[in-house]
């Protein structure tokens, strides 16, 4: 490689040189001469920087690793860099990157609830990059600083079991409000928002919209319908088709919508109000591969291959996070989203992290 290189700048010299030879030998011309060679050796420096890429690795952290195999898959097709991945929650993700001390177990970050994001850029832990394609993401879905950038949205509603709500004689919920009625003690199931951030989506939602003293006032009572907190996303949605609750409170896309079709359950949007969360993207501070990792967000970036992500997370096309990007119709009313202030996934996180222990406690 570098003697092809080597011989690309020998050849575009040695044409320049006749070419000026040709034209004569005035002082500005020389020096024009020089700049242009300058530039074409820029250029063929450029070129085989990201030649080198090709031979390399790249590690990714994850939320699901599997599902996104053919987008890394396809990533490694189109530029050659080979793709490793493990998984991990977004707060499992944000504990970790600390205790590690300045030495990232991955270079890019795919995934998770954006809060975890948010603080990870506060607390030094990631990379500042404007990827190509950072004007077109909607701009409450990226970092102004260039830490982090969105790459879909989750909302949050309700899954209840058909068969255990008529069994028990307990009526459909319809709103936030309805779940902290007594008849539901031990029925409900949700995550743990100090490691899911769906889950923490749920709380900021309801802290943003019953304002402070009345969402504590609320979580209080919600407590006592919960019998213990999921350790990941996915686990309220299990538990209600397995019949183990009656009611999960759960993110939603497709798949999730088609267990309507599998099993005797129900998806139910919150008439009061849907909360929701952007999940993120980000490159580690001292990432090993961090060139690898911006070509990542360069690519990932572009409509094709957001196109092929908005297909494989299966979100509602009101769920993007950039304009021209259409994926599927999960029915979603737009109008009940919670119209979010960031700074309680943000600078927010760990106070509101601290008062939900204190609540709850290890359950």
């Amino acid at each position: 490689m570098k003697r092809l290189k080597f011989m690309m700048i020998l050849i575009l010299i040695l044409v320049l040189s006749l070419a000026l030879a040709a034209c004569g030998n005035s002082e500005s011309k020389e020096a024009s001469g020089k700049s242009e060679v300058q530039d074409i050796v820029d250029e063929v420096e450029d070129v085989d920087e990201k030649t080198d890429l090709r031979s390399t690795t790249l590690n990714i952290v994850t939320t699901s690793g599997e599902m996104y195999s053919p987008l890394f898959e396809k990533f490694e097709k189109d530029t050659g860099i080979k793709v490793e991945f493990l998984e991990m929650s977004s707060g499992e993700v944000l504990a970790r990157t600390r205790a590690e001390g300045g030495k990232p177990m991955a270079d890019l970050w795919f995934s998770g609830g954006i809060d975890a994001f948010m603080m990870a850029k506060n607390e030094g832990l990631l990379e500042q990059y404007f990827p190509e394609g950072y004007e077109e993401i909607y701009p409450q879905y990226r970092d102004e600083d260039g830490y982090w950038y969105g790459k879909g949205l989750n909302i949050i509603a309700f899954i209840v079991n058909n068969d255990i709500l008529e069994e028990k004689n307990l009526p459909v919920p319809k709103t936030w409000s309805d779940l902290i009625n007594p008849a539901y003690e031990g029925e409900i199931m949700a995550a743990n928002p100090a490691i899911s951030g769906n889950a923490f989506a749920f709380v900021a939602g309801v802290l943003e919209t019953m304002g402070e003293e009345g969402g504590w006032e609320y979580f209080k009572e919600l407590d006592r319908n919960i019998p213990y907190y999921g350790k990941r996303g996915r686990d309220p949605y299990t538990k209600v088709v397995e019949g183990e609750v009656a009611i999960g409170i759960t993110y939603i896309n497709k798949s999730i919508l088609e267990l309507e079709e599998q099993y005797n359950v129900s998806i139910i949007y919150p008439e009061d109000f849907i909360p929701w969360i952007a999940e993120g993207m980000a490159i580690f501070k001292n990432a090993k591969n961090q060139e690898g990792a911006k070509a990542f967000l360069d690519w990932m970036l572009k409509n094709e291959n957001m196109q092929m992500l908005a297909e494989i997370d299966m979100k509602d096309t009101n769920m993007m996070i950039k304009p021209g990007i259409t994926a599927y119709d999960l029915r979603v009313p737009m109008d009940r989203f919670v119209e979010q202030d960031l700074s309680v996934f943000g600078e927010r996180r760990e106070g509101i992290i601290e008062r939900w222990v204190e609540l709850v406690g290890d359950k």
